[in-house]
């Protein structure tokens, strides 16, 4: 009988160990070393973590949701994010069932003891767990079998930007997560609770951008090894445009403005005014160099502070232009008045003298037969050339002379002063006019 009872102990190890190493590694039955969580031997017998819930049967139904404790770096030159999140998983393994209403809060390290979700983040350039002091990891077991797992990530992901509207634009982002491995009939992922799964995003306060709006959506991906479930955070970043307006709109709006101060000053000061040009050019040249240096030179689109810098531009060059147009004028007006000055030359005195024998001999005929060809080249009067006997390429020849002079006439500037005067008017409105169509294009289209 004392044999019968210390042999049935030694019968009975064997099999008990094989049954509570099933949870732990396949290694473990091998090595012979238990796996188990610790105070749930009886519960976890038969467990394999290699295998999901529900194995064989219907798929894994997950619920996440989302914490995000910050967005710490939005890079218009990588086009990315980074944001620390905390992120919550819930899933039903009926294996872990036990009896009683409490719920257990496990040491992180057991994880590496159960069957987790394979969830990863798409887009992600860069990723990783913090571990101070230790992972931060949260295992919480309840009796109806639900685990809840959460981590603490930090993660920088790609978000394709439209820079055209730039610094007035609104930028839409994306934070995914994606199952690996288990596609749509294994696991199907949701959001605990819709647009309410995602909290902290509304609280966020960023050096440039406001938070306008966020909503959540379900999703799939379509890969050449079957469809995977996904969850999608969209929210929409608006660029608070004020920085900009003090740092670089209102600088180039008054060097615009300076520019005009040239047309208040006589045409004879001429460095006053060669000055002012030049200075406004450089200094509107220099602002568009440092409008650009926040931004990589890579990047090539044009975006509305580059239209907005080039308009001010092509104004402050206008001006300088302007001066030197009316300066040109001036010199040439000066200069046909000086010959008028001095004695008559000698086609006057001929012009004369053809008038005062028309005036005696009181023929038309005489007037047109004495009159050269000569003197209407060079006259800048329009003469009628169908009156005249000439042949017909001659008379061509005239026509086309008298609308060459007609159109140089429309474009001679009689008085170079009215030049400044009517710059006065037109370059402040026509400033006024473009600006207002910038502005309209730009927030409302």
């Amino acid at each position: 009988t004392r044999c019968a009872q210390h042999a049935r102990p030694h019968v009975t190890v064997p099999i008990c160990v094989p049954r509570r190493c099933s949870l732990g590694h396949i290694s473990d039955l091998r090595g012979g070393d238990t796996a188990s969580l610790p105070g749930f031997e009886n519960l976890t017998m038969g467990y394999n973590k290699y295998l999901r819930p529900y194995f064989g049967g219907e798929p894994v139904q997950i619920a996440m949701s989302l914490d995000i404790a910050s967005i710490s770096s939005i890079s218009e030159s990588d086009m990315d994010y980074t944001a620390t999140i905390y992120l919550r998983q819930r899933w039903t393994d009926p294996r872990l069932v036990f009896h009683g209403n409490k719920s257990f809060t496990l040491d992180a390290r057991l994880v590496e003891l159960l069957w987790v979700p394979d969830t990863y983040i798409v887009e992600s350039k860069r990723s990783f767990l913090h571990d101070v002091t230790v992972g931060n990891r949260l295992i919480r077991l309840f009796s109806n079998g639900t685990i809840l797992y959460a981590l603490r990530i930090t993660t920088t992901v790609a978000c394709n930007m439209d820079l055209s509207k730039y610094p007035m634009d609104t930028q839409t982002c994306r934070l995914q997560l994606e199952s690996w491995g288990y596609d749509e009939n294994d696991v199907i992922f949701t959001w605990l609770r819709g647009n309410d799964s995602v909290h902290g995003i509304e609280k966020l306060r960023l050096s440039q951008y406001t938070v306008e709006r966020y909503y959540t959506l379900v999703s799939k991906s379509q890969q050449e090894t079957g469809s995977y479930p996904r969850l999608i955070l969209q929210f929409e970043l608006r660029r608070n445009v004020l920085y900009f307006i003090l740092e670089t709109y209102v600088p180039s709006t008054l060097l615009v403005m300076l520019s005009w101060v040239s047309f208040w000053i006589t045409l004879d000061s001429v460095p006053a005014r060669t000055c002012i040009g030049v200075t406004t050019v450089l200094s509107m040249t220099t602002l568009m160099i440092g409008s650009r240096s926040s931004l990589s030179k890579t990047n090539c689109f044009i975006k509305a502070i580059d239209v907005y810098l080039g308009i001010c531009f092509s104004f402050i060059f206008g001006a300088l232009v302007e001066y030197a147009v009316a300066h040109y004028s001036s010199s040439q007006k000066c200069a046909a008045k000086a010959p008028q000055e001095g004695p008559p030359n000698e086609l006057t005195k001929e012009m004369e003298e053809v008038n005062i024998t028309n005036i005696l001999n009181n023929s038309i005929t005489s007037y047109k037969r004495n009159i050269s060809f000569t003197s209407i080249e060079i006259s800048s009067d329009n003469v009628n050339c169908s009156g005249l006997t000439m042949k017909t390429h001659e008379k061509i020849k005239c026509v086309l002379r008298n609308k060459m002079h007609r159109i140089i006439g429309y474009f001679t500037i009689q008085n170079p002063s009215n030049v400044d005067h009517y710059s006065k008017l037109l370059f402040p409105l026509f400033f006024m006019l473009v600006n207002v169509f910038y502005w309209a294009y730009y927030l409302y289209f």
